[in-house]
């Protein structure tokens, strides 16, 4: 501990850092500009093409705390895509259970039932026809910009890959999502990145719960996806498109609230933070955007002091989705995800309480080394299931569906508030499990049609 009563956590981690891609580790920059593309593989011969261009141009971990490199490109297949590139059928079945089924297949475990079945979803989302998914991310359009115009060239003459579906993101410069709150601020520390922590208050997380090949928090090593060519240093890849009925949330808000004060604290409550990012469980009782602004203090805290969620609720989406230090059920560690998620269509102006139509809400893109105890575990028990989590009989507020669940407690005394007929406010559009390759396993992908090429 040093000094000022900070926790010093060593770290003798060696992580692979040049054979990793930069967008598994690479936080989102603020504000960002970029785009997400789905691709088909007609012909195997082009696709391992392209993948042989792409790693020519993915950039790498190693660089990515360089400011030349705060814009990527990030490259993740489907078990369908690593099929369509000809991937050997021993390699296929080494890969885990859950992302060889697809999201999908999984839909009721994930709750995606009902108006979010799989048959409701945008096409081609959720469709075996979707092999290859790019990420692009970037801090301004100019940068983007760039960014798209090099995975084109990728792509380039390619006749045998068919582009399949875009989506843009975007933040303004303060950050704000679709709701206008600030978010993507809590990611987990991990060991041997090299990152500076942004919760010195934990332990680094193990590297092996997020890239193949190393160490996780059970003390084992999560399965390789085999040859360790193709496997180690990679990752499982989660998107999910999240429309948000943002005048929804708005008028229900307004309903529950005697006042526009009172309104802003319902919300608050909600989510764990406040609009500027400042969290509950440091500015319980007003908003700070000072706090909230600052990168260096936001995310300092844990929830100990707050057991009964007077300060920031139980049942809160922030604490749900990151208990911190809180007595759940098994380990909070074991179900930590990186999270890259995005922005996606034009802000509902300020003070709309009618939905104007357009399609908006949030990409939610995640990044995982064990699929099942991880996204699946987060989203089937911390976010749809009271029993975890929260009172017993609620949900998360935001993200779940209230089909059945309705109600959420805000302890507070000398009576507790209990909110009643939630709506749904986010839906899911569809999405897909992804593997991120090494940039050694594109080379390894590329050269598929040549064996005596291959490591």
């Amino acid at each position: 501990m040093d000094p000022g009563g900070t926790m010093i956590w060593s770290d003798s981690v060696n992580l692979e850092l040049n054979d990793i891609q930069a967008g598994v580790l690479r936080g989102r920059p603020t504000p960002y500009a970029g785009a997400l593309l789905l691709l088909h593989i007609d012909d195997p011969q082009s696709g391992r093409v392209l993948a042989g261009r792409l790693a020519e141009v993915v950039p790498a971990a190693a660089d990515l705390l360089h400011p030349e490199t705060d814009a990527s490109i990030s490259v993740a297949f489907t078990h369908e895509g690593l099929r369509a590139l000809g991937v050997p059928q021993a390699s296929l079945e080494s890969f885990a259970p859950e992302f060889r089924e697809g999201m999908a297949a999984r839909a009721a475990l994930l709750g995606d039932v009902g108006p979010e079945d799989p048959a409701t979803w945008e096409a081609p989302l959720g469709s075996a026809e979707v092999h290859v998914i790019i990420v692009l991310l970037a801090p301004d359009v100019a940068r983007f910009e760039e960014e798209l115009a090099i995975a084109r060239d990728a792509i380039g003459d390619l006749a045998g890959i068919t582009f399949l579906w875009r989506q843009d993101v975007w933040s303004p410069p303060d950050g704000r999502n679709a709701l206008d709150f600030r978010d993507g601020i809590s990611q987990p520390d991990i060991a041997g990145s090299g990152i500076p922590l942004s919760n010195p208050l934990e332990a680094p997380v193990k590297p092996g719960e997020f890239v193949l090949g190393y160490e996780n928090e059970t003390g084992s090593i999560t399965p390789v996806p085999q040859p360790e060519a193709l496997g180690r240093n990679g990752s499982y890849l989660v998107f999910r498109k999240l429309a948000t009925d943002v005048a929804a949330f708005r008028r229900y808000i307004r309903g529950a609230a005697q006042e526009e004060a009172e309104a802003e604290r319902v919300a608050a409550k909600i989510m764990g933070r406040w609009p500027s990012g400042a969290p509950l469980a440091l500015a319980p009782d007003a908003d700070d955007p000072a706090l909230g602004a600052d990168d260096a203090r936001n995310n300092i805290f844990l929830y100990g002091d707050d057991e009964a969620g007077l300060k920031c609720p139980v049942g809160s989406h922030a604490r749900r989705t990151n208990p911190r230090d809180a007595p759940v059920l098994g380990s909070v560690r074991l179900h930590r995800i990186l999270r890259r998620s995005a922005t996606y269509g034009p802000r509902l102006p300020p003070g709309t309480l009618e939905d104007d139509g357009a399609d908006r809400g949030l990409l939610l893109v995640a990044v995982n080394a064990h699929l099942a105890r991880q996204f699946e575990f987060v989203q089937s028990h911390w976010i749809n299931d009271g029993r975890f989590i929260g009172e017993p009989g609620e949900v998360d507020p935001l993200v779940a569906s209230h089909a059945e669940h309705d109600t959420f407690t805000i302890p507070q005394r000398p009576i507790r508030k209990r909110l009643r007929g939630l709506p749904t406010f986010v839906r899911n559009r569809g999405g897909h499990y992804g593997f991120i390759p090494s940039r050694r396993a594109l080379r390894w992908l590329a050269a598929l049609d040549a064996p005596a090429s291959r490591d």
